[in-house]
């Protein structure tokens, strides 16, 4: 069985000001999804779900997921506010999502095979989705723990030099294994040439250029959903109250690496990663995806 491609598009893009997963970036109007999709469908994925909210589906559908329906299953999964385990409700005032594990449960429903998670608006690189694809193909569960996978990038070749970016810091064992991983926020080098960012319990703390982070690049066996389940009514119970919670991927993989109910490997890639999370970072994309073509690595044209 094929491997399924879970895409992250729910979000506008808030500190880029706009959609960003439309966005032109290639010669022929390709966008960074056109690219991600291209070195899906040459690793092997079978299917595209992408998450998105349904206020702009038809748009979405019209001017990203009709660009590869000839050339892999497309399905599409709603992240709804509302769309909660249980009883639990939305508290009143509360606008935003909860987080990137309520945008894959959204793809519960559809989703039934081995599958990769990744941001809309982050180009990985072929080998990454070769790795992962390789990885989602063997055994993804043994002895009654799940076994996951993360594509690790080192942290200062996912800086913007136009403000700060969120990261996964990635902490490893003698076996490659992941032993943590920790949101941090606002990650930025500062006046005094040091890499600082914030951690979850709000202090600020120097990070090491040469650390693994994650980039919201997964591969996970479909228990993973049930998992998350779980997970996910727990969070609610303990901080569904909080006006602007939420409840993260690395997050939900840490707790269960630590009740030995999981682990997870750190694949290092050969690609190259880039990102849009400022307008003044697209120079630097376009930039990139040319020099990619002058090399051989894409076609002129995506078709």
């Amino acid at each position: 069985m094929k491997p399924t491609l879970l895409v992250l598009a729910a979000g506008m893009g808030s500190r880029y000001g706009g959609l960003k997963q439309m966005d032109p970036m290639g010669p022929h109007g390709e966008t960074v999804l056109d690219y991600s999709v291209f070195d899906a469908i040459c690793a092997g994925f079978g299917r595209v779900v992408f998450i998105i909210r349904e206020d702009f589906a038809a748009e979405f559908r019209a001017g990203v997921g009709s660009r590869f329906a000839a050339r892999i299953q497309v399905d599409y999964a709603f992240q709804r506010l509302d769309d909660l385990p249980g009883a639990f409700t939305v508290p009143p005032g509360r606008t935003k999502p909860w987080g990137t594990t309520h945008a894959v449960r959204a793809a519960r429903a559809l989703v039934n095979e081995p599958f990769a998670v990744i941001n809309a608006d982050d180009f990985y690189g072929r080998d990454a989705y070769q790795r992962a694809a390789a990885f989602l193909t063997q055994a993804t569960l043994s002895a009654g723990k799940a076994h996951y996978a993360l594509i690790g990038y080192p942290l200062v070749n996912t800086l913007s030099d136009h403000g700060d970016v969120n990261r996964g810091i990635c902490t490893t064992d003698s076996n490659g294994l992941l032993s943590s991983v920790e949101e941090y926020v606002k990650i930025k080098r500062e006046a005094d040439g040091i890499v600082r960012g914030t951690a979850l319990d709000g202090t600020r703390k120097a990070i090491a250029e040469t650390c693994s982070v994650s980039m919201n690049f997964w591969a996970f066996p479909r228990c993973f959903l049930e998992q998350l389940e779980a997970g996910f009514s727990q969070f609610l119970a303990a901080h569904g109250q909080v006006a602007k919670s939420e409840y993260y991927i690395p997050t939900i993989v840490d707790a269960l690496i630590r009740a030995n109910e999981a682990d997870c490997a750190v694949i290092p890639t050969t690609s190259h990663w880039f990102g849009i999370t400022h307008p003044e970072d697209k120079p630097h994309v376009v930039a990139s995806i040319q020099q990619l073509i002058a090399a051989g690595e894409y076609p002129e044209r995506l078709g």
